[in-house]
């Protein structure tokens, strides 16, 4: 089971201290979609950081050691995107998708470069293609997004801030197709579980794919005539397909969240609200889960994210009894609203500490106000 060996002394301490995982992991090559084939500016850096990235797997394969590289400020974080420096941004899906309009919301001067797989995306900017990414973490009518959960334990980048967008759903066929025309849908299981009320009326069958786009792009593609899609308005114009029905989401509040993620932390500050997200594991044992949230609340602190995730490489525990009842381990993912550089967030985690099995922040960063 993975262990951590940091100390919390400091919010420095805590979000850049080296973490012992007994169970890292080389991640495989990336694969990303529509990549640039030459970019003469990152050949020579590309090649040394390959052979850098080899020789540091094969120390974190003999000392397990994750080192994190010096952070960034919450200063320079926002003055990349003020000063109109042309961030290169990876998300999951092809040009139309929600991840798209997320990652240019987040860096409007931003160049999105789409990944074929969320696991892509994560490597993209551990290799050093991307400065970010920006995946979708949660759903107000859909829920979490499991994967990018599993993903985010996975791999060592960090949570460096967020987004919110607003999702609209829209119906869209090929030019000429009629609404009555059309017996089935393409889009996201998200999507179509966001629809599921207005897809049942209109009575089409559901077949999901990768992302809402890229359903949008099959249908033009192909010039089908009996299949719609449910994406953006924006991808429909991208791909020249019609409209048939907007603003389709069962509720009209509904709201993605995305996370930013970096190589690198960004030093946290008080100035404006800030959120941080942890991981960690417990032992078994009564009221532990109780007093592990306790220590949240005596400091006043508010939760505003609670998930379980069963632990991959142990996901099974012998009972201690007679009958030889297993159960299930667990990952806690909490996301509550306090910033690393204040006393009480320190305190509340050292007190974690005293019974976690397992702890690791994933990123203290400022709250997304905004909606789109």
């Amino acid at each position: 089971m993975a262990t951590a060996t940091s100390i919390v002394r400091s919010p420095a301490a805590l979000l850049f201290a080296k973490v012992t995982v007994s169970d890292h992991k080389p991640t495989p090559t990336i694969q990303i979609s529509r990549f640039p084939s030459k970019r003469s500016c990152f050949t020579a850096l590309l090649s040394s950081l390959h052979h850098d990235n080899n020789n540091d797997d094969n120390n974190n394969n003999n000392n397990n050691v994750i080192s994190h590289p010096k952070p960034l400020s919450s200063s320079q974080l926002f003055n990349s995107v003020s000063n109109g420096s042309r961030l290169r941004v990876a998300y999951q899906g092809v040009r139309g998708a929600y991840s798209e309009a997320a990652a240019e919301k987040a860096y409007p001067n931003c160049e999105a470069v789409p990944c074929d797989q969320f696991d892509s995306a994560f490597q993209a900017v551990e290799k050093w293609l991307v400065d970010r990414a920006v995946l979708p973490i949660e759903n107000s009518l859909g829920g979490s997004i499991h994967r990018n959960y599993d993903l985010l334990l996975r791999h060592s980048l960090h949570i460096v801030g967020e987004v919110k967008l607003a999702v609209q759903h829209c119906l869209v066929a090929n030019h000429g197709v009629q609404l009555e025309d059309l017996s089935r849908v393409l889009s996201h299981p998200q999507a179509l579980a966001q629809c599921e009320n207005t897809l049942t009326k209109i009575g089409l069958s559901r077949e999901a794919v990768d992302d809402t786009a890229l359903a949008a792009k099959h249908v033009a593609l192909h010039k089908l005539k009996d299949t719609g899609a449910v994406a953006s308005s924006s991808a429909a114009k991208i791909y020249g397909l019609n409209i048939l029905a907007q603003n389709i989401q069962d509720d009209c509040d509904n709201v993605t969240r995305f996370l930013i993620l970096a190589r690198e932390p960004i030093i946290p500050g008080i100035q404006n609200p800030f959120k941080t997200s942890i991981v960690f594991s417990l032992e078994e044992g009564p009221g532990v889960l109780f007093k592990a949230l306790a220590v949240f609340a005596l400091r006043q602190i508010n939760l505003t994210k609670i998930e379980s995730r069963p632990l991959r490489n142990q996901p099974l525990r012998a009972a201690d009894d007679n009958n030889g009842s297993k159960y299930f381990d667990y990952l806690f993912y909490v996301d509550f609203e306090a910033s690393m550089a204040e006393e009480r967030a320190q305190n509340a985690l050292r007190h974690l500490k005293e019974f976690a099995t397992f702890l690791r922040v994933l990123g203290s960063y400022p709250v997304d106000t905004t909606m789109m």
